[in-house]
């Protein structure tokens, strides 16, 4: 590969490097190209994007971004998966892929809003629920609790009636 062309892909890398908010780096030894395109395809479905890099051209992509120094991880065969701001459904990609694929790629590291997550922290947060079902679960535990003092000063308003109406009847009663 000639200069110039190694400046331009890491120019490249270094770009979607800095635009993505969610970085894991993984170790895809074993993986055909055929598997390969497949974990492509899954990923392209959850808005990420799988990439093989060359270890010495994704330091130097590295160098003069806001981002951790996890260059000691691109040794070996290194892919590495980009993506917007939830971490989880890629994670989740990955994590599902490798179990069919005798536990291939693994997570070397993960770089979640310019901070250095652990491979371990990384496979916990692929069991984790997508942030629209985590959102969705806390809308309805707070309409649930809306709905529960609705339901209370209703309650409320129901027994002040039947007093008013038990007074009302002890009046008639008595005039």
């Amino acid at each position: 590969m000639r200069l110039d062309e190694k400046k331009a892909l890491t120019a490249t890398l270094a770009r979607k490097l800095d635009e993505a908010g969610v970085v894991y780096l993984t170790d895809f030894t074993g993986l055909g190209v055929e598997s390969m395109n497949t974990l492509r395809q899954q990923l392209r479905a959850k808005d990420a994007e799988f990439l093989v890099v060359k270890n010495t051209l994704a330091r130097r992509a590295l160098v003069d971004l806001d981002l951790p120094d996890i260059t000691d991880h691109f040794s070996g065969p290194t892919g590495l998966v980009l993506t917007g701001s939830d971490p989880v459904p890629a994670a989740k990609v990955v994590k599902d892929f490798a179990a069919e694929n005798e536990n291939r790629p693994v997570f070397k590291i993960g770089v979640v809003d310019r901070r250095e997550i652990p491979a371990e922290v990384v496979y916990r947060m692929a069991d984790l629920p997508s942030m629209d079902v985590l959102l969705s679960s806390i809308a309805g535990s707070l309409t649930a609790g809306v709905s529960g003092v609705v339901g209370g000063i209703a309650a409320v308003i129901r027994d002040i009636a039947v007093m008013i109406e038990e007074v009302a009847k002890k009046e008639e009663a008595g005039a």
